[in-house]
């Protein structure tokens, strides 16, 4: 299993000094999301081999690995120049995947909701123009379904993965999306249970389920808004039922990547990260080997 933190709440810092906090706090693995002077938001990579040369040797200084880079692109958007840029844009990512020595790339449908039968039409002609690139270059490839995304559903997500039939293409479950995946139900052992084999990579912070109260946890102004809501707080400031995740996680034998990503809480960023490895490690590996003696 790798334990490895997003650091997005770090991002103001240098490559090097952001790895170097990295390892000051506790972390092996680093699961690299855009920042706009590497991999910005739906733009073209901001790279050179000498960015990549510099952010390899802080990894080599400090020993912190990259458990994957998370590339973001409009590529199920429904305007064709725009799908068209994205599919550019991701051809130079996965290049830069292979210069890192990076093997695995991990990121979201990046659709919209009000539009899901043209976005998966966009998807899908992405997807057909990118995977001989993917599997030139043997790269793991890890999805998740994203609030307002075209598809939020968990259920939704593992078949329109499943039916590329790749086994290189996994399931990316994130656990602050949960109160979307199925409708505010929270029913964790069943999606997990659902994805199975396809499940490869776990995100974790928490969240509040925008469904409680009859829908009126959150009120929005005006009423009928076309928006959504959901939080990436550390553990136990919110609505998921964490032993229920830890103890499905366990008896399913995850051995994949755990990311913590919690963003809410730049204010105490450094506290917020050894928190979440401290409880991470707790619950996912001695948990774990205290269960198999």
């Amino acid at each position: 299993m790798r334990l490895t933190l997003d650091p997005h709440m770090f991002r103001h810092l240098p490559l090097p000094k952001m790895v170097d906090k990295v390892a000051e706090l506790g972390y092996e693995y680093i699961e690299l999301s855009p920042r706009d002077d590497f991999l910005p938001f739906y733009k073209y990579p901001r790279v050179d081999k000498a960015r990549i040369k510099e952010l390899k040797q802080a990894c080599r200084d400090t020993g912190v690995k990259l458990s994957s880079i998370l590339p973001m692109q409009h590529w199920a958007g429904p305007d064709e120049e725009d799908r068209q840029a994205a599919v550019r844009n991701w051809k130079r990512a996965i290049e830069i995947a292979v210069e890192l020595d990076v093997d695995v790339v991990n990121t979201e449908f990046t659709g919209r909701n009000d539009m899901p039968y043209k976005c998966e039409q966009q998807f899908v002609k992405s997807m057909d123009e990118l995977i001989p690139f993917f599997e030139k270059e043997g790269l793991n490839l890890h999805i998740q379904a994203h609030p307002y995304d075209f598809i939020e559903d968990n259920y939704v997500a593992v078949d329109m993965l499943r039916a590329f039939d790749k086994d290189w293409i996994g399931y990316f479950y994130s656990v602050p999306h949960t109160f979307f995946y199925d409708d505010g139900k929270g029913n964790i052992p069943a999606m997990l249970d659902y994805a199975g084999d396809k499940l490869r990579h776990i995100n974790v912070a928490d969240t509040f389920n925008h469904k409680a109260s009859s829908c009126l946890r959150y009120v929005v102004n005006p009423p009928g808004v076309h928006a959504t809501v959901h939080q990436h707080l550390d553990i136990g400031k919110g609505d998921i039922p964490w032993d229920v995740l830890f103890n499905k996680l366990r008896e399913m034998d995850f051995d994949g990547i755990v990311t913590a990503a919690v963003f809410g809480e730049e204010h105490r960023a450094e506290e917020s990260s050894r928190f979440m490895l401290e409880r991470l490690t707790e619950e996912l590996i001695h948990k774990k080997e205290t269960v198999n003696k």
